[in-house]
């Protein structure tokens, strides 16, 4: 089924570049799944070219009969879900791409729902989240969408603005020359390699636009985030990080000048659920975590944001 899916997000997207981002992985890594696929069935299923990937004609025949398998298993994995779900009892099912305002939030969750079972489910890319919103396997989620690159919103589900513009700031080696002033300019990062992590969706795109913009081409690493932050602190690479990132002693996160880099942090619920009280919860746990950390809280006083993260956070 992990291949009759891959297949279709191929077909799909016309892109082994966009599929591994739909179906969180990369590119890399789909392109060895397809290479084997092809290998076993001895043909190829996909003719590739510069305007991208186009079925053969037996790959259109498998993928006719690939579809109605991967949509009858998506149903039967969504209702079996569901009944679990429903024997299970009430609860809060809460789907989150990475931040540092998921702990106090599910705290926060938890002392309002006393009694209830708040599970949680994280993910890089934030399209599936709000896929599986849509299907009915979670109740809310947080997600960030980088400036510039609009996510795909299903049809149905309701959203909340919580940051209209939060500002990513960039991580670098303590000891790195930059380090040195508490506003960067992109222009001081030209010559070190920057590593984004390409399955987070819009991530790579929204780089390399900004990158662009500003007349530079640094040569650009890919790897997940946890891999990045010890590339950093050896001085190695520097990395978009979001301004609510916590203090370390081996590592400088600094506001870039101008503030190029940005994400739109959203709240969605799938129908039938309300927003009020996951929204007023996570809007407490994400002005804690910014007004704690050190560089995020000076950028908010110099723009006289840091009363309630002033015009930032939309309440409507």
């Amino acid at each position: 089924m992990r291949h009759l899916r891959a297949l279709c997000a191929i077909a799909d997207t016309g892109s082994l570049h966009k599929a591994a981002r739909q179906l969180g992985m990369t590119q890399p890594s789909l392109t060895t799944q397809l290479r084997r696929i092809e290998n076993s069935l001895g043909a190829e299923l996909f003719s590739r070219g510069r305007t991208g990937c186009r079925p053969t004609p037996l790959g259109r025949s498998l993928l006719s009969r690939a579809r109605p398998l991967v949509a009858d298993m998506a149903a039967l994995v969504t209702e079996t879900r569901a009944a679990a779900a429903s024997a299970d009892g009430p609860g809060l099912r809460v789907g989150s791409t990475a931040s540092r305002a998921l702990p106090g939030w599910l705290r926060g969750l938890r002392r309002r729902l006393p009694g209830a079972e708040v599970g949680l489910r994280m993910d890089v890319s934030a399209n599936a989240l709000l896929r599986t919103v849509a299907a009915g396997q979670l109740d809310v989620a947080f997600v960030h969408e980088v400036e510039g690159s609009p996510l795909r919103v299903p049809e149905g589900i309701k959203g909340r603005v919580l940051v209209a513009r939060e500002p990513q700031f960039i991580s670098m080696a303590r000891d790195h020359p930059a380090a040195a002033r508490p506003v960067v300019d992109l222009a001081e990062l030209a010559t070190d390699h920057w590593m984004v992590d390409p399955t987070v969706d819009g991530e790579w795109d929204g780089l390399r636009r900004v990158l662009g913009a500003a007349g530079i081409d640094p040569p650009l690493l890919h790897g997940d985030y946890h891999t990045a932050a010890s590339m950093v602190v050896l001085g190695e690479a520097v990395a978009p990080c979001q301004p609510t990132s916590g203090p370390r002693d081996d590592m400088a996160i600094r506001p870039l000048r101008g503030d190029p880099l940005a994400v739109r942090l959203m709240l969605y619920a799938r129908p039938g659920v309300p927003l009020d009280l996951a929204y007023a919860e996570l809007a407490d746990a994400y002005r804690e975590v910014a007004l704690g950390a050190a560089p995020y809280r000076e950028w908010l006083r110099r723009r006289g944001a840091e009363g309630w993260v002033g015009s930032l956070l939309m309440t409507a």
